[in-house]
């Protein structure tokens, strides 16, 4: 069964300037319901991480400064919210969340986390919205624990994920893969495994044969058993920040090929949903809902 983690704290903690477009992960859950692709069984709430979970891949001085909220302002202002008891119990929820699809994802193939993909956290630091990176404590739990010895990680999101890149840069278990806006933020990139940087305008033909080529050797060469797939839609030409031009269904097509690639080489994955700053709200949440419904198809 299909499972999706989900909870009201992803959307509510945070500032009124803030709410859009993360009304985006309240809006997912009612389109997907709307429509019957999912029922409420399918959804699970997370507890908060705990302080062994998050250190397992941030520096436990930083976890303590952000647990306490005692981060400094420049700090705060790297990461863009203001800082409050509600935001910090929500970023554990969503890394609870990753955690708990990882198991969800062995069992069915793949798993999904409303929110999440908080790629630019790094191992002392926040930035961009990213207090915790979700999907870096999820692989080095797997690893601790020696559930898996291979990980990939697909980052497809226009922003490189930089934080990701800084955490595993000596862990060779981790394959770190970003595809992403060369001229994007963050302005200084750190270096993956394999970064693919796209020049501003890339719409769907060109991404999609990058993509295909580069992939289709990284899965080859890797042979992951376990995948964590940052799926964010702002690749969209609709998108406010991204400098794209990937169409809703060009943007299908990236999610269809990584499952496939997925499914082909028999390995889990699990799915955090990125980024999406589109005009209109409903090109988010359209986007992103095509991700699940192709989760599904492939999967099923």
């Amino acid at each position: 069964m299909l499972k999706i983690a989900y909870h009201p704290s992803y959307v509510h903690p945070l500032p009124e300037g803030h709410r859009f477009p993360m009304i985006k992960y309240e809006l997912i859950r009612g389109q997907l319901l709307h429509e019957g692709i999912v029922q409420e069984v399918n959804f699970f709430e997370p507890a908060p991480a705990d302080f062994d979970l998050i250190t397992s891949a941030h520096e436990p001085e930083y976890c303590r400064q952000l647990l306490h909220m005692q981060l400094t302002p420049a700090m705060v202002r790297r990461i863009g919210f203001p800082l409050s008891a509600g935001l910090v119990d929500r970023e554990l929820r969503i890394v609870r969340g990753t955690i708990e699809g990882c198991h969800f994802a062995m069992a069915h193939g793949v798993a999904f986390n409303v929110a999440g993909g908080t790629h630019h956290a790094g191992s002392n630091w926040g930035e961009g919205f990213c207090l915790l990176n979700d999907q870096a404590v999820a692989a080095a739990y797997l690893l601790g624990r020696g559930i898996c010895r291979r990980i990939l990680i697909v980052d497809l999101d226009v922003h490189q994920g930089n934080g990701t890149a800084e955490i595993f840069r000596d862990e060779n278990r981790v394959y770190t893969f970003s595809m992403h806006g060369e001229r994007n933020f963050p302005f200084r990139k750190e270096r993956s495994d394999r970064d693919v940087g796209l020049p501003d305008g890339v719409g769907d033909d060109v991404y999609l044969d990058l993509l295909t080529h580069h992939l289709t050797m990284v899965f080859s060469h890797i042979q992951p058993d376990f995948v964590f797939y940052q799926a964010g839609v702002d690749v969209l030409e609709t998108d406010r920040l991204g400098k794209l031009a990937l169409t809703k269904a060009g943007c299908l097509r990236r999610d269809e090929l990584v499952f496939h690639l997925c499914r082909a080489a028999n390995a889990p994955v699990q799915v955090s949903m990125g980024g999406g700053y589109s005009v209109h709200v409903r090109d988010i949440v359209d986007a992103h809902c095509h991700t699940f419904k192709a989760a599904i198809r492939i999967f099923e």
